[in-house]
């Protein structure tokens, strides 16, 4: 069982590693991409801990309607596919990368509903930016009052909007940790059964969540 503020943790990186803002992405910086959307997150959660935390489904609304349209859903899954990329089929690779996103939604929901305004901070940009990749730099700030170094990745599409794909806490790649847990897991079972389990446990999260509610 993950403790409360790593549920908290890693619902913060989801959602600002993996979004850009829905207006004008292309026109602005990564790093005033995820300034954004940390103020994005305050305005859609803060003063509503106590219904969204009665109403799981609304978190995960929150969260597709600010990520799911602007995360490189595609290229971070075949990242975390790996080798294993080349012999799935096309079927295969789109049902992984739903499964696989909506397992992330799911199993972090709880841990967004405690975000509050000013938990991360985003800081400067060092030299001159990059036209295809760069990595934005912040400090988050815990519960428990430490400091954690987190970066996330941004690469430039083909249509010129920067999009996030990869989050590296304390300089460990999400990315690359994930894939050797699916490399393992797709040498056993196999990918089919991989993206079942996913799916499982993305409609297993949200029905936890809404059993800890009806107990408090």
């Amino acid at each position: 069982m993950l403790k409360p503020s790593i549920r908290l943790l890693m619902a913060m990186l989801l959602a600002l590693a993996l979004a850009v803002p829905a207006l004008a992405a292309a026109e602005q910086t990564p790093q005033q991409i995820v300034q954004s959307i940390a103020d994005q997150l305050g305005n859609a959660i803060q003063g509503r801990q106590a219904e969204l935390h009665q109403h799981p489904d609304e978190v995960i609304k929150i969260i597709d309607d600010t990520v799911l349209p602007h995360f490189d859903m595609d290229y971070a899954s075949l990242l975390v596919l790996g080798r294993h990329a080349r012999d799935a089929t096309p079927a295969q690779r789109v049902a992984f990368a739903r499964a696989f996103y909506k397992a992330l939604t799911r199993r972090y929901a709880e841990g967004l509903v405690a975000y509050t305004r000013g938990s991360v901070k985003v800081l400067p940009a060092q030299g001159a930016l990059d036209q295809r990749r760069t990595i934005v730099r912040t400090q988050v700030l815990l519960t428990s009052g430490k400091n954690l170094s987190v970066d996330y990745a941004f690469r430039k599409t083909s249509s010129g909007e920067w999009k996030a794909y990869d989050v590296i806490i304390e300089g460990i790649s999400y990315i690359t940790n994930y894939r050797n847990q699916v490399d393992a897991e797709i040498k056993k079972e196999g990918i089919d059964g991989l993206i079942k389990r996913l799916q499982t446990e993305g409609a297993g999260a949200i029905d936890q969540m809404k059993q800890q509610d009806g107990e408090h």
